[in-house]
């Protein structure tokens, strides 16, 4: 099973805490899509004849785009591919874009999954992170989509925001668990040097919560999604029977995917290739592709640092089988103190970490890697 990713990158307003390539500027949206209409012409033999299963639209924001403009890309990417019924088709939305007359439209398309960025329901932590909504106005934006008829929806949340734990992120907790939906994605927020909060933390004006209140703040969301149903499957996802993020999860098991658009990756099974970050340079010319071959050191890393963010975890036959006998042994002897302290656990020969333990994964993982 393959994907493809199509990334939009722009957004009305630039949120506090993101470092992901965008732009605000918004004029170039549509000689853009021209652009990645022809990027997947390009690109029509990347995948080897791997059969596409699912799609998702992010960003940036996707709904910035008309509806009809992302259907016009999927019908594209079938042309071109061949595929028939998707299992998944996921468009990032902002909850201010998803007005009456939008969800409608967004109705009669192949989408079938909408993962909305609503990242808290406290509106003073909102503004904190320059958001384009309000608590009120996010969960209007559910009630609406149900109304048209979406039964697959995702929500996004933030967690470890100095001055918005405790009480404020109990309410965003019961929030998110009234509105029902079918998976949650919860992130630790992280201060990167060139956003908003990286210049305010430099200016002494903000900064991180110390790892006392991470690991509370880690367990209280946690509790709370697992007691309500949710599977927790992998570090930052949690998500009702049946309903696990379909292309993400390739990314996750090492299947491969196209990128389409400024910025985008690519996996080919091999090799990684990324898209220049320009715009500009991606709407006037052929898109230039920076790209690395994964040696096996890097594909034992890889698959052990996928793996340990999830709840299925590794095989050590796996690992024994695709990269050798010695990396496997290697890696037994560096997972026992792990074990032994109960970060890990070993059931035959599989190794998961729990997932009440997940926020320690970057440790384990650190530890079991090949350097």
């Amino acid at each position: 099973m393959a994907g493809i990713y199509f990334h939009i990158p722009f957004c009305k307003r630039i949120c506090s805490y993101c470092d992901f390539y965008r732009s605000a500027d918004l004029r170039p949206l549509e000689p853009l899509l021209g652009a990645m209409h022809r990027e997947l012409e390009v690109r029509a033999g990347y995948l080897h004849g791997e059969e596409v299963r699912t799609l998702y639209f992010g960003g940036g924001t996707p709904s910035l785009c008309a509806p009809e403009a992302l259907q016009r890309l999927i019908d594209r990417a079938r042309s071109l591919f061949g595929f028939g019924r998707l299992d998944e088709v996921t468009v990032e939305c902002n909850p201010d874009d998803l007005t009456e007359e939008y969800v409608a439209r967004l109705a009669r398309t192949e989408i079938d999954r909408l993962s909305i960025g609503i990242q808290s329901f406290d509106d003073a932590c909102l503004r904190l992170m320059n958001r384009r909504h309000t608590a009120a106005e996010a969960a209007e934006a559910v009630h609406r989509v149900r109304r048209a008829g979406f039964r697959n929806l995702t929500v996004d949340l933030i967690f470890g925001v100095r001055g918005f734990g405790g009480e404020s992120l109990e309410r965003t907790l019961e929030a998110v668990l009234d509105l029902g939906v079918e998976h949650l994605s919860a992130y630790h927020l992280t201060i990167e040097p060139g956003t908003a909060l990286g210049r305010r933390m430099a200016q002494g004006l903000f900064g991180p919560v110390d790892e006392e209140v991470s690991e509370r703040e880690f367990a209280l969301v946690h509790g709370r999604l697992t007691a309500a149903g949710y599977e927790h499957y992998e570090v930052s996802n949690f998500a009702r029977p049946g309903f696990r993020a379909r292309h993400n999860a390739a990314y996750w098991s090492g299947a491969r995917y196209l990128g389409i658009g400024p910025g985008a990756h690519s996996f080919d099974g091999r090799e990684r290739r990324w898209c220049t970050s320009s715009v500009a340079e991606y709407v006037a010319e052929p898109p230039r592709y920076g790209s690395e071959v994964l040696t096996p050191r890097d594909c034992c890393n890889e698959y052990v640092m996928t793996g340990l963010r999830t709840a299925g975890g590794i095989s050590l036959g796996v690992v024994a089988q695709r990269f050798g006998a010695g990396r496997a042994q290697r890696m037994a002897e560096a997972a026992a103190p792990w074990i032994a302290a109960g970060t890990l656990v070993c059931e035959g020969e599989w190794m998961r970490i729990p997932a009440e333990r997940f926020l320690v994964s970057d440790a384990v993982i650190e530890a079991l890697f090949e350097a």
